[in-house]
């Protein structure tokens, strides 16, 4: 496939802002693509060259940089170019305007294809030392000197990091079963495959490959992280027995979620957001090539800081601290942690995610060899409530956020990348009204005026849509923000900047700037409430209305989450409904 035809592509689906025919767009394009190269094409359509936790080079270009390839693929004068990316705005419209310009003759050469731009660009991305960005400059030109005008614009886009096309990965999953099966009905199969191994281009390339029943028997790899299964919220242990019955109660620690793989001598830990993070924490991976006690295996937990005067926990954002490139051996003696692990997905050949809880336990504590610092969390298993209940009050006085209520029925299962009632969270917080936090993306920002001026007034956050794969407001949030927070907003943003709002944004409100839906924030507010302004949940609860956040303040920027394990649609809801329940049980008294 020739890369001018994958920009094809690339021009349809930036002309809809419609899912069903992005759907429909992207479904011919991998109808079309050779096995071989599926892959290359899903990860080109992303804007990367790998899935983001391989912890490879990104292709990470400065703009400066495009200028002179732009310059010397167009023979165009530096005035002239800089002239066109600030008269467009962007440096993919300069690409396309300046190469429609041109004062060179191209190469030789003939069109390149959308393997070879991808193996062009992962040259670019693993160009290291002295010269190197003069060589990714050359290799920038060989590409563009080949390609038509409006191919330069994606492609001077890809570089710098600003592809975005506004197409999700659910959106991905449908055209890709409607590619190579006929339907949708293969998506159930292809989101399991996808949320084992956090790889759209393999499942990709295994389907068109290997066939539908390579994907219906998909194995997992360690060191390919797994979507990480998330737990619903309920108010009082009373529900939440209802619920599960016979459960395991466990420790909810304000710490860092970890997945833990070990492969003989090698580990390498993923964070939630499947980032690999493990040089971050250099005494994790000896504690877990010491005390994981088989040759393979994959375990959840989660790591803590821990005050090394008092041994007490300490709060998420000290272990922050420990997320840096320098500095790992001081951090760490400064810093020391705490595993505290409660799950087995595999271990030596053998995928545990469809095992049922009580098997995944006794597994992990079968592999573990445990220490001070490296051990199962604390737990119980009960199905009365008052145990329940003083269990969760033990555990916040061991300085916990609460529990998390595991069901032991035989179908409890690891439901990879699905929040499942399996799990229920139970938070002091959820004691009343609205004092537990949620987490929103942010989708817009409306500038500000007075002591805010130059800076932005508020911002727009947006809960997360699974079945629909787009995101929709709940609230303006002004406030809540440090003096710091607040002067780095515009800079801290502004690689998310989007022109116009995002297709996968949902919102009435119109915003002085709009984001490509990424950044997450966690945000409090005084109680939930009927909007006829903001879109989540609208309709649900009563015509014409969605679901707002009253009072909302900005807590902190929850830099462990991805924008697809924000706050959901239906936990707003359920959220909103136990909040109507104890309003009730309220006035009864």
């Amino acid at each position: 496939m020739l890369y001018d035809a994958l920009v094809e592509t690339y021009v349809k689906l930036e002309a809809t802002t419609k899912r069903l025919e992005m759907t429909d767009i992207l479904a011919e394009l991998l109808k079309a693509a050779e096995p071989e190269e599926m892959a290359e094409v899903i990860y080109l359509t992303q804007g990367k060259i790998h899935p983001d936790w391989t912890g490879e080079p990104e292709i990470g270009m400065a703009e400066k940089s495009v200028v002179e390839a732009i310059m010397k693929a167009t023979g165009l004068p530096k005035a002239k170019v800089e002239q066109l990316v600030a008269e467009t705005g962007d440096i993919g419209h300069a690409a396309e305007a300046a190469l429609r310009q041109k004062k060179v003759a191209s190469f030789a050469g003939r069109q390149p294809t959308a393997s070879e731009v991808y193996n062009t660009l992962d040259a670019i991305a693993n160009e290291s030392g002295q010269g190197s960005a003069g060589r990714k400059v050359d290799r920038l030109v060989k590409l563009m000197v080949n390609v038509s005008p409006t191919a330069a614009r994606y492609l001077a886009r890809t570089v710098v990091g600003a592809l975005r096309l506004g197409v999700g990965d659910m959106t991905i999953l449908d055209a890709l079963s409607i590619a190579r099966t006929g339907s949708k009905a293969a998506r159930e199969a292809l989101e399991r495959a996808y949320y084992l191994s956090s790889d759209l281009g393999d499942v990709a390339e295994t389907l068109a490959g290997e066939g539908l029943g390579a994907i219906e028997n998909f194995e997992i790899t360690v060191g390919k992280p797994i979507m990480a299964m998330a737990a619903q919220r309920l108010s009082t242990a009373d529900e939440i027995v209802e619920k599960l019955g016979h459960l395991s109660a466990e420790y909810k620690l304000d710490g860092e979620r970890l997945q833990i793989h070990k492969d003989g001598d090698k580990v390498q830990i993923f964070s939630r957001r499947l980032e690999n993070i493990t040089h971050m924490y250099p005494d994790a991976v000896k504690m877990a090539l010491r005390q994981i006690r088989v040759g393979s295996a994959i375990v959840e937990g989660e790591v803590v800081a821990v005050d090394v005067d008092t041994g007490e926990m300490r709060p998420f954002q000290t272990l922050m601290q420990r997320r840096r490139k320098h500095g790992i051996q001081e951090a760490m003696e400064r810093l020391p942690i705490t595993i505290f692990l409660f799950d087995c997905l595999y271990a030596d050949g053998e995928d545990y995610t469809p095992q049922p809880y009580p098997k995944r336990k006794a597994k992990l504590e079968e592999i573990i060899e445990e220490s001070t610092n490296f051990h199962r969390v604390n737990s119980i298993e009960t199905e009365d409530p008052r145990e329940l209940e003083r269990y969760f009050e033990q555990a916040i006085a061991d300085g916990t956020e609460g529990l998390v209520c595991k069901s032991l029925a035989d179908e409890s299962v690891y439901r990879a990348g699905a929040r499942s009632w399996l799990w229920v969270k139970l938070k002091r917080s959820y004691q009343s009204k609205m004092s537990d936090p949620v987490d929103l993306v942010v989708v817009g920002a409306f500038y500000g005026m007075g002591r805010r001026a130059g800076s932005y007034g508020a911002l727009l956050g947006a809960s997360y849509d699974r079945e629909a794969d787009v995101y929709r407001t709940v609230c303006k949030v002004g406030s809540g923000f440090t003096d710091e927070v607040l002067a780095k907003l515009p800079k801290d943003l502004e690689s998310l900047r989007h022109d116009g709002k995002h297709p996968r944004v949902d919102s009435l409100l119109k915003a002085d700037i709009w984001f490509t839906p990424e950044r997450v924030m966690e945000v409090l507010g005084d109680e939930l409430t009927l909007s006829p302004i903001h879109t989540a949940g609208f309709d649900a609860i009563r015509k014409d209305a969605g679901l707002a956040v009253r009072f909302p303040r900005f807590q902190r920027w929850r830099e462990d989450k991805s924008a697809e394990e924000a706050t959901t649609i239906p936990e707003l809801l359920d959220m909103y409904r136990s909040q109507l329940k104890q309003i009730a049980k309220g006035n009864e008294g």
